[in-house]
């Protein structure tokens, strides 16, 4: 693969030649090479950066593909010089094309620095892919001593940007290079090429990504950066932190992100989005909410849609409250996605102290987000209602009815069941007639929880005429409905009235279950302690394939002997 591109490579730059008005000569007419000159050089210039140039090396991939390599989406400037070398030049955002096309000469325009000629040795760099794309054993270092390299920062990109290199050859090579050559000094470009070649970045280092090997590099970027040469910047430790997030190792991630200001760069939004995405990965909630912290306090938050996953991280590990602030530090500029903010408000909701949170992010929907925001208003409505703030509830309610989202049958249950629970049944009443109003029909579960109320404060006729309504609206109920009410007769000990309500609930077709027969013979037995009516009951189960438990039938038994043995005491009594 990468002979084939450094052969299409050099048809490119013939092509270039030609383009420039410079004709090939023939085989029969072309000059001897110099004698003292290599036999398959490739002489490019390369600008030499100034410090504050934020840009990766060229890639070879740029020259044989045709593609806008180098920098991210920038084309190579490509031209001749006088004496037919090619020159190379990366145009940066914003400036023109000075080099391309015209065939300039060796000053650059487009970075104002000076360049310098650099020259790879083709077969040098053949012969080192060779070697890093097979096995390693222990007789790499002593073969690349064999080579007699000519080592410059350039000839190690232009290795490091070649795929499916060996990842341990790799990192033993760029050990060798730094080790053994003094004339190498290890640059921001060439660890820029390095990281992604080890963690697979880009496309370019394409092979197998190993656990070891990202340690490795690891451990190779640490002792560059304890040299205090400033070498090593966010662009070298982002990508590291993405592995290791990729990884599942939290923790890593977190001590590279620690490392920043040991080794002299300041971390970027980028920087803090993976550490935070690799604690969350591993639940690590309480780690990646003290990071989220140094953000906020670093002013370096990324755009709204990695807010948004941190948003939606922090709210997953029932970190909603801090989620809130990630929230309220983005909401001007990085605003989140909106399903991030109605998740928020969700998240908000489930706990009782922070619902109230939730009601205000609600002012923060507008227009169409919040003429479909039905959810997260529900999800308001819901918190504040098991919270205890029934007014907060109702206002609530009465500004969705004026303002919007429609409230459904949903939002209605809930403040009416809060209503009930609070005994407020005038209420709830005026909420059924209102629902009614709006062309909502009330459903079995809205009469249940009216039922509930007026059968928990012992009003067992008012509870029976909204049973009747029900019955009326709705062809069937459901058991809880009529166990709700046998349950209120059971507390006034009206047993015939529940043992009553019991068959009219058969009649209509609502069958009992195991739960109801159980609840109402426990209630006879202890009580009534009226075994027969019971056992009467426990008949009934067996036709009809329900089994009772033993406890519960024990009960019959002992409340049946206890009245025999009190039936045999009164009668010496009365003999006497």
């Amino acid at each position: 693969m990468w002979r084939s591109g450094l052969r299409l490579s050099r048809r490119r730059l013939r092509r270039s030649s030609h383009s420039l008005g410079i004709s090939p000569a023939t085989p029969s007419e072309a000059p001897p090479p110099p004698a003292s000159a290599p036999t398959r050089l490739c002489s490019l210039v390369f600008p030499r950066a100034p410090l504050n140039w934020n840009a990766r090396s060229i890639s070879h991939r740029s020259f044989s593909s045709g593609e806008a390599g180098g920098l991210d989406g920038e084309a190579p400037r490509l031209g001749a010089d006088a004496g037919g070398r090619m020159v190379g030049d990366v145009a940066a955002e914003g400036e023109e094309d000075v080099g391309g096309g015209g065939g300039g000469g060796g000053e650059g325009e487009g970075d104002g620095g000076a360049e310098e000629a650099v020259e790879i040795d083709l077969e040098q760099l053949e012969r080192v892919l060779s070697l890093l794309q097979s096995t390693a054993d222990g007789s790499l270092e002593s073969t690349l001593d064999e080579m007699r390299l000519a080592l410059h920062p350039q000839f190690v990109i232009s290795v490091l940007e070649t795929p499916l290199l060996v990842g341990d050859n790799v990192l033993r090579f760029f050990r060798w290079a730094s080790s053994k050559h003094s004339d190498f000094e290890v640059t921001t470009p060439v660890l820029r090429a390095l990281v992604p070649c080890i963690c697979g970045g880009g496309g370019v280092g394409s092979g197998h990504l190993r656990r070891r090997d990202v340690y490795a590099l690891w451990d190779l970027i640490k002792e560059v950066g304890e040299k205090g040469n400033g070498v090593v910047d966010a662009a070298v430790l982002n990508p590291l932190m993405a592995t290791l997030s990729r990884l599942g190792k939290g923790k890593a991630a977190l001590e590279v992100l620690d490392r920043f200001d040991e080794f002299g760069c300041v971390p970027d939004d980028m920087s803090y989005y993976f550490a935070v995405e690799a604690l969350c990965r591993r639940s690590m909630n309480d780690l990646a909410w003290s990071v989220c912290e140094r953000m906020l306090n670093a002013g370096r938050l990324p755009d709204g849609d990695k807010v948004g996953k941190i948003v939606s991280w922090l709210c997953k590990g029932k970190k909603a409250e801090c989620a809130y602030s990630v929230y309220l530090a983005a909401r001007e500029g990085n605003s989140p996605p909106q399903s991030c903010i109605n998740f928020l408000i969700a998240s908000l909701c489930r706990e009782d102290q922070t619902a109230k949170l939730g009601r205000e992010l609600l002012g923060d929907l507008k227009g169409e987000a919040r003429k479909y925001a039905i959810k997260p208003f529900s999800a308001v409505v819901r918190g504040l209602c098991r919270s205890g703030d029934l007014n907060g509830a109702k206002e609530l309610l009465n500004k969705m009815i004026a303002e919007g989202p429609a409230p459904g049958n949903a939002v209605f249950n809930y403040v009416i069941s809060s209503c009930s629970k609070a005994k407020e049944m005038g209420l709830a009443r005026e909420l059924v007639k209102l629902m009614e109003a709006r062309g909502l029909k009330p459903d079995v579960y809205t009469y249940t929880v009216i039922i509930s109320g007026y059968a928990n404060g012992g009003e067992m006729d008012q509870a029976r005429e909204v049973l009747l309504e029900a019955k009326r609206k709705h062809s069937t109920l459901t058991p809880v409905t009529y166990h709700t009410l046998i349950r209120g007769y059971c507390k006034l000990e009206e047993f015939d009235k529940a043992l009553e309500l019991f068959s009219e609930m058969k009649n209509c077709g609502v069958q009992p279950n195991v739960d109801e027969y159980n609840k109402l013979i426990q209630s006879l037995c202890l009580t009534a302690l009226d075994w027969e009516k019971a056992e009467k009951l426990l008949e009934e189960m067996k036709e009809r394939g329900l089994y009772l438990n033993g406890i519960t039938r024990g009960l019959i038994k002992a409340v049946k002997e206890l009245e025999s043995e009190a039936a045999d005491t009164r009668e010496p009594t009365a003999v006497a």
